[in-house]
This record gives structure tokens, C-alpha cells and sequence, in this order.
């Protein structure tokens, strides 16, 4: 948590000490990447639960496919706070000579894969928990 802070931090300080006169994009970097990093954590937090569960034998459940589903939300949550704020990372790096843009596309297309082999690993276990539960109806 500690490096996500400094990291926003200075980028937030760089985009205002880059731009004097427009001072808020200072927060609007701090919003884009807070607000990115709430999902993330929920979603770490799931992860662990979907552990757990696959620990405690019970990853055939309902409170899996919940969990995977929420992983889901959140991959597409952060993918939506960096292609809301890929304009405003351009236009704050758009004089810079290392291209910084494609962090923020990395981190989108990232999301991106995530989002959707959480939704293929949803929809596999959710017909996996429907078999089982045919399966066990006929026994």
C-alpha cells in the first residue's frame, strides 16, 4: 500500500509542478488511481476467499462462483477507471520522452484478460455445480 501511495503521490505532484495553472489535475490522478485501487484490494480479498474455499474442499459452491463473479466486477471496475482517465495520463505525459502511456494500456488490457477468465471460470464452475447437482438429484 505503501508504494501505491508514493506512486500516486508522485505522479499527482508531477501532473501539478507540470502544469501550474491547472492544479486539479493533481486530483484527478489521485482519483483515477484511488479509485482503481479499492477494486483491486476487494478483489485480492476475494481471490483469498476463492483459496480458501478451494482449501476447505467446498470450491464447487455457490460462494465460489460469488467470489469469481466479484473478481469480475472489479477487473472490469479498474479497466473502466484507466480508460476514463487514459486521456487525462496522455495529455499529463504527452511531453515526455519515455512513452508512459502504454503503462496505463498495459494496466487496462490486463484488467481486460482478467475480467474475462473470471467470467469463463464463473461460467465453468456454475455448469460444473449444475451437473453436480443433476448428478446427485439421480443418485
Amino acid at each position: 500500500m505503501l508504494f501505491l501511495h508514493n506512486y500516486t503521490d508522485s505522479t499527482g505532484n508531477f501532473a501539478g509542478e507540470l502544469y501550474p495553472d491547472m492544479s486539479y489535475l493533481k486530483y484527478l490522478v489521485f482519483i483515477v488511481m484511488y479509485g482503481a485501487a479499492v477494486p483491486f484490494y476487494f478483489a485480492l480479498y476475494q481471490a483469498f476467499n476463492l483459496l480458501r474455499y478451494i482449501d476447505k474442499n467446498t470450491a464447487f459452491s455457490e460462494l465460489s462462483v460469488k467470489a469469481l463473479k466479484n473478481i469480475k466486477c472489479c477487473a472490469f471496475t479498474i479497466s473502466g477507471f484507466y480508460v476514463l482517465g487514459f486521456p487525462l495520463f496522455h495529455f499529463i505525459t504527452k511531453n515526455m520522452d519515455p512513452p508512459f502511456g502504454i503503462l496505463q494500456l498495459i494496466i487496462i488490457f490486463a484488467s481486460l484478460v482478467i475480467a474475462v477468465f473470471a467470467a469463463v471460470l464463473q461460467r465453468l464452475l456454475q455448469e460444473a455445480i449444475n451437473i453436480k447437482s443433476e448428478n446427485d438429484l439421480t443418485v
